[in-house]
């Protein structure tokens, strides 16, 4: 499969456009000629059934020849359905690209009756592929989709923690509100220890004293002296749970669930990080690979981070300016403009990827972070969030920030060296020379 790349039909021959509506079960195809005559009616292409497949194949084939001209085939978007046609198609032999659903949507509504049907999506997908200039897609190479997808599924499985770890305070708000102020991760080593091996304010109460102190000491791996005060602060706490909680034991049962949930889910995380660098060590020499490692060289950018990034990106070179990356993330704002009328509370459109947004988010709030001599993680972007956040609700000011994270990402992978920590009056003497060369 060639790599994920955006690319502009040019118009410097004819073909024939194959559109097709994809559904889970089944699709359908219309085929166009340059003049967009349709030559195949809408054709019902089930995807379970191997003759069905075949005879769409050979339609497609029968037209080529027939006016002596190449086709293009172009699939809507659609999540996950379109992903086996498509690799179908390929393998066929066929010219095939992925349109955006946000296309093929404005072009619904070019007729004065509201008619809408797979049928007549699959005609206009086959007109949109006759259009000037459209936009499209090719397949992500193997290896992107390979981390793409453990990925996602890390930062689903991390989503599934935290709201267990969320039921998890909840329940021992009821039962035992007290422990929150004790523990902070009720997740954490020490706790579950607690919780595992005592649980309930009656049985910590009974605890032999030396015995909790040696493990709590054990699990946190501080001295006996810390672990005597947490112990008094537990104790404390059951007692209080005593006058203040409610004691149901089903409550408990659910507890321990919780906690071998949530260990379950560490050790998938812990799994899928380990095939994300087995993966990354064994494709070393890729050039997909060695853009992952200069993101890595950005302050607040994790390898996570760093994997998410140009999973999301995929291919660099389909970008050619920040602002293209901007707006492919959802980071840039929605413009509400009609005759006198401007619109000033302005949002992000949100229509790119979710995770890369969620990954450009952490890095801007690590950015921002100060070490604990008070010096900031990137001292200019720090300097520059307070700048804003003066102005502007933190929210506001923290996007300000993503940007500017976005422009470090594509100037990084852009000039393919590691990230150098500059600041804005250097960068624009840099930029500057050039310039002055020339002239």
């Amino acid at each position: 499969m060639e790599p994920y790349r955006k690319e502009h039909i040019m118009h410097n021959k004819n073909y024939i456009s194959v559109g097709i509506d994809v559904g889970s079960a089944f699709s359908f195809m219309t085929i166009l000629v340059p003049d967009e005559t349709v030559i195949l009616k809408p054709f019902k292409i089930t995807h379970n059934n191997k003759d069905s497949l075949e005879r769409a194949v050979s339609e497609i084939k029968k037209a080529e020849e027939l006016y002596s001209l190449e086709s293009r085939t172009f699939l809507e978007s659609t999540g996950i359905y379109h992903f086996p046609l498509f690799c179908y198609l390929v393998d066929c032999g066929f010219n095939a690209s992925i349109i955006n659903p946000i296309i093929t949507h404005s072009t619904k509504n070019g007729n004065i009756r509201k008619v809408k049907n797979d049928k007549i999506d699959s005609k206009g997908i086959a007109k949109l592929g006759l259009s000037k200039d459209i936009p499209v897609s090719q397949f992500p190479a193997k290896l992107v989709l390979e981390l793409r997808s453990l990925t996602r599924k890390y930062y689903d499985l991390t989503d599934e923690r935290s709201a267990h770890i969320n039921k998890l305070k909840g329940d021992l708000h009821t039962v035992f509100p007290q422990y929150l102020d004790v523990f902070c991760d009720v997740t954490g080593k020490t706790s579950t220890m607690i919780l595992r091996q005592y649980g309930t304010p009656d049985k910590i109460l009974r605890g032999h004293k030396k015995t909790m102190i040696e493990k709590i000491s054990k699990a946190s791996r501080k001295g006996l002296a810390k672990a005597s005060e947490r112990y008094e602060k537990l104790c404390a706490a059951a007692n209080a749970a005593k006058t203040f909680g409610c004691q149901i034991d089903s409550i408990y049962f659910n507890i321990f669930l919780t906690l071998d949930l949530v260990e379950k889910l560490d050790s998938a995380l812990d799994s899928i990080l380990n095939r994300i660098r087995q993966l990354i060590t064994f494709n070393k020499n890729e050039k997909f690979i060695q853009q992952i490692k200069l993101l890595n060289t950005i302050p607040g950018v994790g390898f996570l981070t760093a994997v998410t990034i140009m999973c999301e990106i995929g291919d660099f070179s389909a970008f050619r300016n920040p602002k293209q990356l901007f707006a492919y993330f959802g980071l840039d704002p929605e413009v509400n403009e009609s005759g006198k009328f401007v619109g000033t509370q302005l949002h992000m459109s949100k229509r790119g990827s979710r995770i890369a947004r969620r990954a450009i988010f952490a890095v801007a709030l690590a950015s921002i972070r100060t070490k604990r001599n008070g010096e900031g993680i990137n001292p200019y972007l720090r300097k520059y969030y307070e700048l804003k956040s003066g102005q502007k609700p933190k929210m506001v000011a923290i996007g300000a920030v993503m940007h500017k994270v976005c422009n470090i990402v594509f100037a990084v992978l852009r000039d393919e060296k590691a990230f150098e920590l500059r600041s804005p009056e250097e960068h624009c003497k840099q930029y500057q020379r050039p310039a002055l060369a020339a002239a």
